[in-house]
């Protein structure tokens, strides 16, 4: 006999929104079951941003060993034990896994089921033989690699990033599908621990971030050793002896690749089967659940956060949302999710980092009332003094100096970008940056260097020189 449990609040997926709702909501004295199928953490602990930093901390790593030299330091090249660098990796999951556990959760006060949920009414959701019947719903379970339809693909062993951080034994030549971040970032981590590595794009590397941006992580990738293939459709994949053979059309020219693993990061797909939304009333669109400004569903009884609504696929896209439901749920207010400045990093080396308008967006919506400035890394003294001096920032600015767009492309940019996000978030002007004082020697300092290089062209201008002399005239 099944039972019915009567809440305030049902969670469906434990990965970082569903497990902020949760906690917050809990904690605020609400009535919560959370809901996971799963592994507590869901993506992001288990295959997604925490062992992927991990990994690419432990190629960092190597690469400081590998380029010491240009310090005076005894450079050389490191030898690479993989499967301690495995064992890292999951220590890393293991000591965060704690405080996404079922134990920690239910020690909140939350009620976790573990399960598969799936609606069975507009506000009843069954998870194993139980009914829960809730105020509200969250749904919040995250989404998966997109495999591609590519003749062979199937009949080969491949590789997603919900495996290859399972292989204990370094790959001999591993090919990559897909340019994003997922691809850039485990193609150049295994890279510079000692793997052979091709890249297969079919646009070019991080086509979704400002060209001029993106081209400079790819001549990194390039110097690093990996075979850029870009522009490149992938025709077939097909065994060849213990490896893989993939077959690619660059142009006109068909050309064999050929590798011991391939690993497919070629995009993301919602997590929507077996939930049964229909029963619930809960519209979806090919990229996953329909959502209004608030997140409520079509069902407004029902909310989806995260990658389920095909959304921004960010972590901290997903927490912000978890707060934006719990206003809308717990204290009814009319919270609407941020747009215009959300931020996204690429942990490549060097990083890049974006928040708001990119010069051509800005370009189509405000024509030619856009400025752009940028600022080299070459010109930061501290960037020089670490010879980390590659790349820049550049800053798209609007009409009376409103600030539309940073995107950063160096060492540390991810760091380097949050003042940027708080100003758009904001609605700062240009200005604003320019007047802080940046300590030095910090890479910091880019960030007013770039606000101070839109006013440069008007400080410096035959009219403030006039101004200036007829002044001291007077003196």
């Amino acid at each position: 006999m099944s039972r019915t449990t009567n809440v305030d609040l049902c969670v469906i997926g434990a990965g970082s929104g569903g497990l902020s709702v949760a906690a917050g909501a809990a904690q605020m004295g609400a009535r919560v079951v959370l809901i996971e199928k799963h592994k507590m953490g869901g993506d992001c602990l288990n295959y997604g941003c925490v062992p992927s930093k991990a990994l690419l901390a432990a190629a960092h790593a190597a690469e400081t060993i590998r380029r010491s030299g240009r310090f005076g330091v005894n450079g050389h090249e490191p030898a690479v034990d993989f499967a301690a660098v495995n064992r890292h990796v999951h220590g890393v999951i293991a000591g965060i896994a704690p405080h996404d556990s079922v134990e920690r959760f239910e020690g909140l006060g939350v009620d976790v089921r573990q399960g598969a949920g799936r609606f069975v009414g507009p506000r009843e959701v069954m998870v194993n033989d139980e009914t829960i019947r809730a105020k509200f719903t969250v749904v919040a379970t995250g989404s998966r690699a997109a495999i591609p339809e590519i003749a062979g693909l199937h009949g080969v062993p491949y590789l997603t990033n919900e495996t290859i951080f399972d292989l204990a034994t370094a790959p001999e030549r591993l090919i990559v599908l897909g340019g994003g971040p997922i691809g850039c970032e485990l193609a150049q981590a295994h890279r510079r621990l000692g793997v052979a590595v091709t890249l297969v794009t079919r646009r070019g590397v991080l086509p979704k971030d400002d060209p001029e941006c993106g081209n400079v992580v790819a001549r990194t990738l390039a110097a690093d050793g990996i075979e850029l293939v870009q522009h490149a459709e992938t025709i077939s994949v097909a065994r060849s002896g213990n490896g893989i053979a993939v077959k690619v059309c660059q142009g006109e020219q068909m050309r064999r690749l050929e590798g011991s693993h391939l690993l497919v990061a070629t995009g993301r797909r919602a997590n929507v089967e077996g939930l049964d939304l229909d029963k619930a009333g809960i519209a979806t669109y090919p990229a996953g659940i329909s959502v209004d400004e608030r997140l409520r569903t079509s069902n407004r009884r029902v909310f989806a956060i995260g990658d389920v609504t095909g959304g921004p696929q960010f972590t901290h896209m997903a927490g912000h949302q978890a707060g934006v439901v719990i206003r809308n749920t717990l204290f009814r207010m009319p919270a609407k999710a941020e747009k215009t400045a959300v931020p996204w990093v690429t942990f490549t080396d060097p990083e890049l980092a974006h928040v708001g308008l990119g010069e051509a967006a800005a370009r189509e919506r405000h024509g030619d009332r856009v400025t752009v400035v940028r600022v080299p890394f070459s010109e930061i003294d501290r960037a020089r003094a670490e010879r980390r001096d590659e790349g820049f920032a550049k800053v798209v600015i609007g009409k009376g100096g409103r600030i539309l767009g940073c995107t950063i492309v160096g060492a540390h940019a991810g760091e380097l970008l949050l003042p940027w996000v708080l100003a758009i978030g904001n609605k700062l002007k240009i200005g604003a940056m320019a007047g802080v004082i940046a300590p030095y020697p910090t890479l910091g300092d880019i960030s007013k260097r770039a606000a101070g290089a839109y006013f440069t062209p008007t400080l410096f201008s035959p009219r403030v020189k006039r101004v200036v002399r007829t002044l001291l005239a007077f003196a």
